[in-house]
């Protein structure tokens, strides 16, 4: 190697020795995230969800990865009329190619609402579909926010990198967990949320073994006149439960930190199995983490505390 060569930045001389593929370098991946952009200077990456927003608002690009066999199902589902249901009046659907793989690109807009002086918004949909992950693209601008030329390139012009392992996507979680409890991670949802167990069985069957599931949400939090009506909906809108049946439901204030607990019994649905849930709610200035932890009757001795053993523990980046 030649002495300017020292010089180079880390990224060309990892592309260099084929560390990392040459249409990678010059991307931005959101956290936890196979797919790398390119976005322009005023988008950053966004707090709320994974992908990327205008710092003064007016234009979004969001990511969310999905098994491989879901890309004929969404190209198919995606008909003029189901978008239209969901608020999205379909102009174009063309096919594209992202590097190697097969894709669809649909162009429209959500149209305003009559009733107000709003706006239509520009969207963008891309549907990526590789051998190992389908990629779901939605990006929105106002019509003075970005121009078409500027969200079409930036949907389109992406890379996609080699899976990350389970240590690399629990790394890039917005929070830590410092104290696990003998609860191992499972798997990484969204790049946000965390699912955990205790026991040796990654696909657990009949709630054998006791799961806890952690997430984190950046939005405009409850005030605390509404947080136990706000973490009641939430417990009570979770569809694989019936019968709840509240033991105590409580908020409180810890290290300057307000929470919010419910512990609760129901019948899981899909076993008919009596089970306990705890849910605990972290409220943070800009949104909160909810952790969920759910464990079979006959099991709850000792598993609450190590839920709250685990929840105590974490640690927001």
């Amino acid at each position: 190697m030649r002495v300017h060569d020292l010089r180079l930045p880390l990224a060309a001389l990892l592309v260099a020795a084929g560390l990392i593929p040459a249409a990678a370098a010059d991307r931005i991946f959101p956290p936890g995230s196979r797919f790398g952009f390119q976005p322009p200077s005023d988008m950053v990456l966004s707090k709320r969800f994974s992908g990327f927003e205008r710092e003064e608002g007016g234009a979004t690009v969001s990511v969310v990865e999905l098994p491989p066999n879901a890309f004929p199902e969404l190209v198919s589902g995606f008909t003029d009329a189901n978008l239209r249901n969901q608020g999205f009046a379909l102009a174009k659907k063309e096919p594209i190619k992202v590097g190697d793989n097969e894709a669809m690109l649909y162009t429209g807009e959500q149209p305003g609402d009559p009733a107000t002086p709003a706006q239509a918004i520009h969207k963008w949909i891309v549907v990526v579909g590789t051998p190992t992950v389908t990629g779901l693209i939605i990006a929105q601008a106002t019509p003075e926010a970005e121009t078409d030329e500027t969200m079409r390139a930036l949907v389109t012009d992406i890379a996609i990198r080699a899976p990350l392992s389970l240590t690399q996507q629990v790394d890039a979680l917005p929070f830590r967990i410092t104290d696990d409890a003998g609860f191992r991670p499972v798997r990484v949802l969204a790049g946000n949320s965390v699912l955990l167990t205790k026991g040796a069985k990654d696909q657990m069957q009949n709630l054998e073994q006791p799961i806890l599931v952690i997430a984190q949400a950046i939005q405009t939090p409850p005030t605390a006149e509404q947080r136990d009506a706000f973490a009641r909906a939430a417990l009570y809108a979770n569809q694989t439960m019936k019968d709840f049946v509240v033991e105590r439901s409580q908020s409180y204030r810890s290290n300057g930190i307000d929470w919010h607990e419910i512990v609760a019994r129901a019948t899981d649905m899909p076993t008919n199995k009596q089970v306990v849930v705890a849910q605990t709610i972290r409220f943070n200035p800009d949104g909160y983490l909810r952790a969920v932890g759910v464990v079979r009757e006959d099991q709850r001795g000792g598993v609450l505390a190590e839920f709250r053993q685990v929840v105590d523990s974490i640690q927001i980046k």
